[in-house]
């Protein structure tokens, strides 16, 4: 992505979506819902996408972000120390100590609009809230992860 911090790229689409006569409702689209997720061919394509929703006659787009909270950076901290792999464990824990020159920075935007059952999706975000979630992935995989050491014993 363009930048470290999506919060201008979110005043510029509340401005784009109120200039197009839509409304914008608070909410984030979960993977359960059917949908279609944009493919941006430039850095403008989310205009291109709210386009699209104004002509499909979407009455309101929906929007939600993402901003990084120091708590969310100490939670993920606090999991990977708990892991039992302490190599892996130890450069995670250095990635994510990266993470707090982030807090308080926007680092994922989702637009959304329902025609015909299907919610269409745009998406972006930057790379550190990507090295995020990859740290939040690894960290809830690994604590679900139980080693079964019985054949060592016999």
């Amino acid at each position: 992505m363009q930048s470290e911090n999506l919060h201008s790229l979110k005043d510029d689409m509340v401005a784009f979506i109120a200039g197009l006569g839509m409304r914008r409702l608070p909410a984030y689209v979960t993977e359960e819902v059917p949908t279609v997720l944009f493919e941006e061919d430039n850095a403008d394509g989310w205009k291109d996408f709210v386009e699209h929703a104004k002509a499909a006659g979407a009455p309101f787009v929906t929007m939600s972000e993402v901003v990084l909270e120091k708590s969310d950076v100490e939670i993920l901290i606090e999991q990977l120390q708990e892991q039992d792999f302490p190599v892996r464990a130890e450069l995670d824990i250095d990635d994510a100590e990266t993470l707090i020159r982030h807090v308080g920075e926007t680092g994922y935007l989702q637009l959304g609009f329902a025609h015909q059952g299907v919610m269409f999706l745009f998406e972006t975000s930057t790379d550190w809230y990507d090295r995020f979630q990859d740290l939040m992935e690894t960290a809830t995989d690994l604590s679900g992860l139980v080693l079964d050491d019985r054949e060592g014993r016999e």
